[in-house]
């Protein structure tokens, strides 16, 4: 998925939306509130820079597509700190989680690799979900609730489909977006009923932190197979390695 502007598309849900949107083929109807949250002149600008492609770095993050559904629900648009549009949106879920009816479903599409490599998770059937039931008048509580739903469901399917092809039974819950309790909690009862043993975060942070730590694990593990002489890039700088 594009990321329009790069730091300012997470500091504006409403153009991680509207790139969302587009990418699934939706108009920009200003009756869904991501779109009416922007300026003519800012949805302009926002159309012309994705369709050529200008300071459209590429991301997978499921960040950033909480942060789109957080402003298509219109829950957050515009943020003042880290995560304050996914963390909004879980609050507004915790209500109806219990009992929002039939979750979204994620699509699934060949990856870079063909029909014989990894598939990857499509979005765009949850985005029309999302579009349908606000037409439709429904709380934001349950279209929160259920868009939470809908990626414990990617998660299961994603794990069950791994284990099937590696015979692997634990999964580990990381990154920051499982500092979300709903997202947490979904995923660790529904792949506990299926059998799997779930290994969650304690003592070390999901997010950076815990990355941090790893990388320094990495280097120094490193420096100790090479006599001390070498640290390496991928463990001093990258950020995803």
């Amino acid at each position: 998925m594009p990321l329009p502007g790069g730091d300012a598309a997470v500091r504006n849900p409403c153009r991680m939306a509207l790139a969302h949107l587009r990418a699934a083929g939706l108009p920009w109807d200003t009756d869904l509130p991501c779109a009416a949250a922007c300026t003519d002149r800012e949805r302009a600008l926002l159309e012309r820079q994705l369709a050529r492609g200008v300071s459209c770095v590429p991301t997978s993050s499921m960040g950033r597509l909480f942060d789109a559904v957080s402003s298509l629900a219109g829950v957050r648009h515009r943020c003042d700190h880290e995560a304050q549009a996914a963390l909004e949106l879980e609050a507004r879920a915790l209500p109806a989680v219990a009992d929002c009816g039939r979750p979204y479903a994620f699509g699934l599409r060949a990856g870079p690799r063909g029909e014989d490599g990894p598939r990857v998770l499509d979005p765009a059937p949850v985005l029309r979900a999302v579009v349908h039931d606000l037409r439709a008048g429904t709380p934001t509580e349950v279209v929160a609730a259920r868009f939470h739903h809908a990626v414990a469901g990617a998660v299961v399917a994603a794990c069950e489909a791994a284990g099937r092809l590696t015979g692997v039974g634990t999964v580990a819950l990381s990154g920051g977006v499982f500092a979300n309790a709903v997202l947490e909690e979904a995923c660790t009862r529904e792949l506990g009923r299926r059998g799997f043993t779930v290994v969650r975060h304690r003592a070390v942070p999901c997010g950076d932190g815990g990355l941090a730590l790893g990388q320094l694990l990495v280097a120094a593990r490193t420096r100790e197979g090479e006599g001390g002489a070498h640290v390496p890039g991928s463990a001093r700088q990258g950020r995803r390695h």
